[in-house]
């Protein structure tokens, strides 16, 4: 049971017993993926069913509104559909209280657990310019080289703001390039200026690379960590 449904909560039979259960395989799933240092998506899913069930607990709208709808009646003349809500009821409801109460603290100390891993690997990952960094750095190359690996993995990557209600929100993006083996005769400096060569839409790019010292999967864990780690850095240097 490696995913847990957005609904999971009030799809399907709403019984404590039946949820804890359903929530306990879960986390025992991913509690399995964290020992192998399989971070993602897994975390990004803990933390948006954690503060799901946050918002479901202080807001009882909230919560009603989640519940499936089922058709009550369908106008055909009229192409309307009426909807009848599944929940009536007091008691259903403190049943959806009690799992959430039940939940709230098993998402929490799994989350821990993660973050204690992805603070662990990014500890060990080193960011470093390569030439001069240009005023804009939000487009660019990212160099990430593991360790036990004779070759360095290249990306271009992108930070894009993303606008939501009345905030900004950035984002970045990679896009994998090529394998390449750097040493005395091609260097980093070397691998950028070949780069810019074949990129002419790239002229001047900002150019970094990521150095872990912690083998770990590239996918889930290793270019998650280390894309949010370079997102970090070129904003602190803004």
């Amino acid at each position: 049971m490696a995913k847990l449904e957005k609904d999971w909560l009030t799809e399907g039979l709403i019984d404590s017993e039946y949820k804890k259960y359903i929530l306990l395989a879960y986390i025992r799933d991913v509690k399995t993926n964290f020992g192998d240092k399989i971070l993602y998506p897994f975390m990004s899913d803990l933390v948006f069913h954690y503060n799901n069930l946050l918002a479901l607990k202080d807001n009882k709208k909230l919560l009603y509104e989640n519940f499936p709808k089922r058709i009550s009646r369908a106008d055909f003349e009229n192409l309307k559909l009426n909807y009848e809500r599944i929940v009536k009821d007091d008691q259903l409801m403190q049943e959806i209280e009690d799992i959430i109460n039940f939940s709230l603290p098993q998402f929490k100390n799994i989350l821990d657990v993660g973050k204690e891993i992805y603070e662990n690997i990014a500890r060990h990952v080193a960011i470093e310019p390569i030439g001069i960094i240009p005023l804009y750095t939000y487009e660019g190359y990212l160099f990430l080289s593991e360790p036990e690996n004779p070759d360095t993995l290249v990306y271009q990557y992108q930070i894009k703001v993303f606008k939501h209600a009345n905030e900004n929100f950035r984002g970045i993006s990679t896009e994998f390039i090529e394998n390449t083996q750097v040493g005395v005769g091609h260097t980093f400096e070397r691998l950028k200026a070949d780069l810019i060569a074949r990129n002419k839409q790239l002229p001047n790019p900002a150019t970094y690379l990521a150095r872990s010292e912690i083998r770990c999967p590239l996918q889930q864990t290793l270019l998650p960590i280390t894309k949010r780690l370079l997102m970090e850095h070129i904003e602190q240097a803004a």
